[in-house]
């Protein structure tokens, strides 16, 4: 698939993940269904591997690339999965569109790049003004606890800082193996995690919802999701992929509320045009400030 293509299908899949995350944790142990999303997405992968032929390497540089896929997997997802018992997908969306931001903080450190200019840090405060607000709002109207507050906010961070470091592995393989290789590495440790936070199945719970969602996480949230995150993720800059969740909260906001019934307050709405603005700002405040002076300068 053509990198614009993945790009797309990228941005549509993590639209409908938070909502996805909250339907299939709604009627079973979050642990347990982070599990078994990531259990089956690892036999399709394998399966697909095998039928394509699809080498997947084990050198050094290969394994170190499937760790840092995988530990921001594993931490992000399991957050994730947290917060989604009292966070609503709009605001998990939301928040995770802090990812540019984030990941912009972590590149100058780890990747050297460039210090933020004057526009990207007005962006940074303005977006920890609007993150301010929406979570001041979730906490004190919605009674929305501050933990499920803080596990997205530490479920982001873990994102923004695996897609940087997977920057600093200097190898190119095919996404599929570089998927194979994280699940594998992943799927033990939420077994894990699930067994230690009490191992309970109670299947007889389960509504169809959770188990449809889990489905489609599997297959498109993790399986499809990740291959096009990865390939996008080899092909473009870290910040233009995180450029994505200045979307997907839009259209995660307009799910939630439409088809699961969450509450869109003016707070909300402000606070979130806030973070947006900001994004926008930080990815294209300084090419349009160059753009004029350009212009001004013939």
């Amino acid at each position: 698939m053509p990198v614009q293509g993945s790009y797309l299908f990228v941005i549509l899949v993590w639209s409908t993940t938070p909502l996805g995350i909250v339907w299939s944790a709604a009627s079973m142990p979050p642990t347990l269904s982070v599990f078994l999303r990531m259990f089956l997405a690892l036999i399709l992968a394998v399966v697909t591997v095998f039928t394509l032929k699809i080498h997947v390497p084990k050198t050094k540089q290969a394994c170190l690339l499937y760790f840092y896929s995988g530990a921001g997997i594993v931490v992000g997802m399991l957050l994730s999965y947290l917060a989604a018992q009292t966070v609503p997908s709009g605001v998990i969306s939301l928040v995770f569109g802090l990812a540019p931001i984030i990941s912009g903080l972590f590149a100058q450190k780890i990747l050297a790049e460039k210090a933020f200019s004057f526009l990207k840090i007005v962006a940074l405060l303005f977006s920890m003004a609007g993150l301010f607000l929406v979570c001041k709002t979730q906490i004190q109207q919605l009674d929305v606890p501050i933990q499920g507050i803080a596990y997205v906010l530490l479920a982001v961070t873990s994102f923004s800082l695996s897609g940087v470091m997977i920057k600093t592995v200097p190898i190119s393989i095919h996404p599929m193996a570089t998927t194979v290789g994280a699940l594998m590495l992943v799927t033990p440790v939420f077994a894990i995690i699930w067994l230690i936070s009490g191992g309970e199945v109670n299947y007889q719970q389960w509504q169809a919802q959770s188990i449809w969602a889990t489905f489609y996480l599997a297959i498109f949230g993790s399986l499809l999701g990740f291959l096009a995150y990865f390939h996008v993720l080899q092909r473009l800059p870290a910040s233009t992929v995180a450029l994505t969740t200045l979307i997907t909260p839009i259209f995660a906001i307009s799910l939630g509320t439409l088809l699961n019934n969450e509450v869109l307050t003016a707070p909300l709405v402000i606070g979130g045009g806030m973070i947006l603005l900001s994004l926008f700002l930080y990815q294209f405040g300084d090419k349009y400030l160059l753009k004029n002076k350009q212009l001004l300068s013939r």
